[in-house]
């Protein structure tokens, strides 16, 4: 079992947290600018957003074991604890993610980022619909003590109308892509060779960009300007202790949801671009429905989603294929609702489902061989899950779609297309670089 870092490292952890109601909260993005490292920032659609700053605990894991590694862990850091939340959405949960690969390398933009990591936040602001509220989270320190921090922690909250610091984009002064577009179409074309021998039924490439800034990037700042764009996107933030990078970003991929037995999740695959005006907006996503290469990735996602919850599940909903319109691109979406015969922690599905199709492949084993054998970077976190969970097990997870790693003046950027058997490269370069619109525009 990985043990629980906290700040007096006990050998049994007691978790002790307090929370107070805040009138009239400042905005996240002036939390988020002022909190301490290392940073969390999660903001999804029906859910409270929540910012944190500082490390009470921190649980990590490696390998292919890092799934069980984590869930253990926080099994033992909620098992003991004096909580005195004031609502639900403010009760301790832990923050995180993991990485895609199990032989996750944490080099070069993903240095500080382990296989797994999950921290609760020593302070954090959740802002639900009604209210928001402040919490102070400590390991084994007496009651009167994380009291006494969260009257110090109210006090220094800024106020409602505080201008929040950092301003536009900083501007990109160089660029550089880690795979050529001559290695891209050989990349492609070796896919489609393992589809075609039935090796591969789906597979999904990635490039990554390197850019270097005209200034420091502030990541608050990105992440407010990328709420306004994708509204119905989660937004998220995740730092190493140190907090001298930041892996964040706008991703319209839900993993899994859980509350109760009910799980939330769904199939999002198959792109196209927008439309200059509404018709030719619409035109695209017509065309969009009715191309088979986009149909035929969409369904062998959604098939293999039903098929990884099967095990766990008494019934699954499928909802009606729809188009997903977003600032840049379009997507095919499937609902799914499904409800459990069996109570499940969150991360029992998410290793369950990780990863589907939509950023891995088909067969998954040979899809990740197939990803080791031809991008010539580290994924990292990227198009893995991030998220949070609760001492209930409960929790949400998205994949890490639409994001980059910043470092001060530089920022690696991710993107990702499905390769089926009648892909086209330069098709499918295009579709990549319409995916690195979202967090690019945060920069240039």
């Amino acid at each position: 079992m990985v043990p629980v870092r906290g700040e007096q490292s006990p050998e049994r952890p007691e978790l002790v947290s307090r929370a107070v109601r805040v009138a009239d909260p400042p905005r996240p993005r002036t939390v988020l600018a002022g909190a301490a490292a290392p940073r969390t920032f999660w903001a999804a659609p029906d859910e409270p957003t929540v910012v944190g700053g500082g490390a009470a605990a921190t649980i990590t894991g490696e390998g292919p074991d890092r799934f069980d590694a984590v869930r253990d862990a926080a099994a033992e850091l909620f098992a003991v604890g004096d909580v005195h939340a004031g609502a639900l959405s403010a009760r301790p949960r832990l923050f995180g993610g993991f990485a895609f690969h199990d032989d996750h390398s944490p080099t070069d933009s993903w240095r500080g980022y382990p296989g797994a990591e999950f921290v609760l936040p020593r302070v954090q602001v959740t802002y639900g619909e009604d209210a928001a509220w402040l919490s102070v989270n400590a390991v084994d320190d007496d009651a009167g003590t994380v009291e006494g921090r969260l009257e110090t922690a109210r006090e220094a909250l800024p106020d409602r109308d505080a201008t929040p610091p950092g301003g536009g984009p900083p501007g990109v002064t160089a660029r550089t892509r880690t795979t050529t577009r001559e290695a891209w179409r050989d990349g492609v074309t070796a896919a489609i060779d393992r589809i075609e021998a039935g090796e591969l039924r789906k597979v999904v490439l990635a490039q990554a960009m390197e850019t270097e800034l005209a200034g420091t990037l502030s990541v608050p700042a990105a992440l407010d300007r990328l709420g306004d764009t994708y509204p119905d996107c989660v937004r998220f933030l995740f730092e190493p202790e140190d907090g001298s990078a930041g892996f964040f970003g706008a991703t319209p991929e839900q993993l899994v949801g859980l509350r109760g037995r009910t799980v939330e999740t769904g199939a999002l695959a198959g792109t196209t671009g927008r439309g200059d005006t509404a018709e030719e907006d619409e035109w695209l996503a017509n065309e969009l429905l009715a191309d088979a290469k986009n149909v035929h990735e969409h369904e062998l996602v959604a098939d293999a989603i039903r098929e990884q919850l099967d095990p766990y599940a008494a019934s699954v909903r499928t909802g009606q294929r729809t188009i997903r319109r977003l600032a840049t691109v379009q997507h095919i979406e499937t609902p799914m609702t499904a409800e459990l015969a069996a109570d499940e922690h969150v991360l029992t599905l998410v290793e369950a489902l990780h990863p589907t199709p939509a950023v891995g492949g088909l067969p998954p084993d040979a899809a990740r061989s197939t990803i080791r054998d031809t991008e010539p970077f580290e994924r990292g976190w990227y198009a893995a899950p991030v998220g949070w969970f609760d001492a209930a097990g409960y929790g949400s997870f998205a994949v890490a779609l639409r994001s980059a790693v910043a470092r001060r003046d530089a920022a690696t950027l991710f993107a990702g297309v499905g390769i089926v058997a009648d892909s086209d490269p330069d098709r499918e370069w295009e579709e990549v670089q319409l995916k690195y619109r979202p967090v690019l525009d945060e920069l240039e």
